[in-house]
């Protein structure tokens, strides 16, 4: 089947360093197939290195088998393009001062596309926003290699492949922490603010940010919408903000309006202050 974008011919799930744009791994890219070989292969692991290692993972064999059978089966709205099938890498910046914290690659979104939040209503609103604060090239992320580029900002995920009912397990999310803990470690001294979307990111980021040693307030803050609190990092103060998730049940109902969305990003960013 042909990729949207390119039309070049991919089988899915997508094998790596086959020419998908935008992929990060080679066909020799190290595979991490437990919960030891990620923590090894992420290690002191640089940026460009975690994105093509992570992108090839195959520790969660719930996961795996989940992504790759959405990837087989397809939706039928999407039933003519190949289906990325892999473990989604971060989007962005390798020195941003936002970064944006979410759940887990959507099973017809990311987990098709090969773009964290990209593909789905949900990426129509987080990268809408991004574009609306300054932060993106264009509003829209429809597929990997439509050239959207983030400036400043970085969106990474406590998991990384697409879990069933959006609900990865307990030894899942331990297991794929290594990614994200020396992804935190990487950017930290440009970070500046950190906006998290939904009540699982919340808890994740913090769980992450007591693992790599910043410190973070006590009691533990509680996520609302528009909760916020200062985490302590070796490079200085981050802002920490909370937002519900851009999910269609957010969205569609009027729970999470673009002017809220709008304004935690803001807060997050620090955008209107001086610096």
């Amino acid at each position: 089947m042909r990729h949207p974008i390119t039309g070049q011919e991919f089988s899915s799930p997508v094998p790596p360093g086959t020419g998908w744009p935008e992929d990060p791994a080679a066909p020799d890219t190290p595979v991490a197939h437990d919960a030891l070989d990620v923590e090894r292969l992420a290690g002191a692991a640089l940026s460009s290195e975690i994105d093509a290692r992570s992108s090839v993972c195959r520790a969660c064999p719930r996961l795996v088998t989940w992504r790759e059978t959405v990837a087989l089966e397809k939706r039928a709205a999407f039933a003519e393009q190949p289906y990325w099938g892999r473990p989604i890498a971060s989007l962005g910046d390798d020195e941003p001062r936002l970064l944006v914290v979410g759940l887990a690659p959507a099973a017809h979104g990311a987990n098709r596309t090969g773009r964290m939040f990209t593909g789905d209503r949900s990426g129509d609103w987080i990268h809408a926003a991004l574009y609306r604060a300054g932060f993106s090239t264009q509003p829209e992320s429809v597929h990997a290699g439509d050239g959207l580029v983030l400036h400043g900002a970085r969106i990474m995920a406590p998991v990384r492949c697409a879990p069933p009912a959006n609900r990865p397990t307990p030894e899942e999310r331990h297991t794929c922490a290594p990614w994200f803990d020396r992804e935190l470690q990487l950017i930290a001294p440009s970070l500046q603010g950190i906006l998290v979307l939904g009540g699982f990111g919340w808890q994740a980021m913090l769980a992450a940010a007591r693992r790599v040693g910043w410190h973070v307030p006590r009691p533990t803050p509680r996520f609302t919408h528009g909760a916020e609190t200062e985490l302590g990092t070796p490079h200085g103060p981050v802002r920490l903000v909370g937002c519900y998730h851009v999910s269609q049940q957010n969205t569609f109902t009027g729970r999470l309006t673009e002017a809220m969305l709008d304004a935690a990003l803001a807060r997050a960013a620090g955008l209107g202050e001086q610096r």
